[in-house]
């Protein structure tokens, strides 16, 4: 099952993010997700905004994925390849499973797709395991993005209604 998650969630939210990221930096991923990155003050953003879900069943929390509506500024410019069209579209960010459910992100995509058509996401180059699954999630690459502070991701897309048709 999927709701937002709330303030008494963090407890539950925090140690699932550690275990992502420790998985990421011993699977080939020691760029993606440092410095604390995310960390208490970014779930409690995300639950303040309404961002922030949670996968979870009767032993409790396993999932937690962050989907934004909206105009993502990173996605304004992208490099060495386009985006499918400019429609409305949801970026799904901070994206990590306790490990205790296989298929947490299809999960997750299932969920979104019954209320959006048109979907983004970006990956550090060297998370194989992130850009596998979106490739079974017929996440089509479209270039790469410039986050922030300057570092690049590798961006995929997904639509509905032509997903990897240019």
């Amino acid at each position: 099952m999927i709701r937002k998650a709330c303030s008494d969630d963090i407890g539950d939210i925090i140690p699932i993010y550690s275990k992502a990221k420790e998985y990421m930096h011993t699977h080939g991923n020691p760029f993606q997700w440092n410095s604390g990155y995310p960390g208490r003050e970014d779930i409690e953003n995300d639950i303040t905004n309404g961002y922030l879900y949670v996968l979870y069943d009767t032993e409790g929390i396993y999932g937690v994925f962050a989907m934004i509506p909206g105009v993502d500024k990173t996605y304004l410019k992208i490099y060495d390849g386009r985006w499918l069209d400019d429609s409305p579209y949801v970026t799904i960010h901070r994206i990590a499973s306790s490990g205790a459910h296989p298929k947490v992100f299809s999960e997750c995509i299932r969920f979104i797709r019954e209320s959006y058509g048109h979907i983004r996401i970006d990956t550090h180059k060297d998370n194989a395991k992130m850009r596998q699954v979106l490739s079974q999630e017929d996440f089509v690459y479209r270039g790469v993005i410039l986050l922030e502070n300057g570092d690049e991701r590798c961006a995929y897309e997904w639509s509905g209604t032509i997903c990897g048709n240019d």
